[in-house]
């Protein structure tokens, strides 16, 4: 009976990490376009029109090296995706539900917000 206890609770687990993957992905995606429109931008008007005069350009090669880097980064974001449900299962919490949406939320935040550390050191460098 405890056996299948545990087997039912490691199948909720995983359901509900798995069921929230799709958004966390989506979140990331539009969060990278976000940041690279940003990067764009403050490259154009502000980078360029520094003091400095540095020169560069946006160009296709540019564009798909800076997709592949990425989806590499969207790869590696979903390994780090494990954590939630690996700290669940070492943790063991009271309630599951609440550390669930607490633990997806700081990971999902935090994985968002990674790409625009680009642009923002950019704009705190140049401005």
């Amino acid at each position: 009976m405890g056996n299948e206890n545990w087997n039912n609770k490691a199948e909720l687990r995983k359901d509900w990490w798995r069921k929230k993957r799709l958004n966390y992905n989506v979140g990331l995606v539009i969060s990278g376009i976000l940041a690279f429109i940003l990067y764009v931008i403050i490259v154009e008007f502000i980078v360029m029109k520094s003091e400095k005069n540095l020169e560069g350009e946006i160009t296709i090669f540019t564009l798909l090296f800076q997709g592949i880097g990425y989806l590499v980064m969207i790869v590696i974001a979903n390994l780090f995706y494990y954590l939630g449900e690996v700290s669940e299962l070492i943790i063991e919490p009271e309630n599951s539900e609440k550390y669930r949406n607490w633990t997806y939320k700081i990971g999902y935040w935090f994985s968002c917000g990674i790409p625009f550390l680009i642009p923002t050191s950019l704009l705190i460098e140049f401005v």
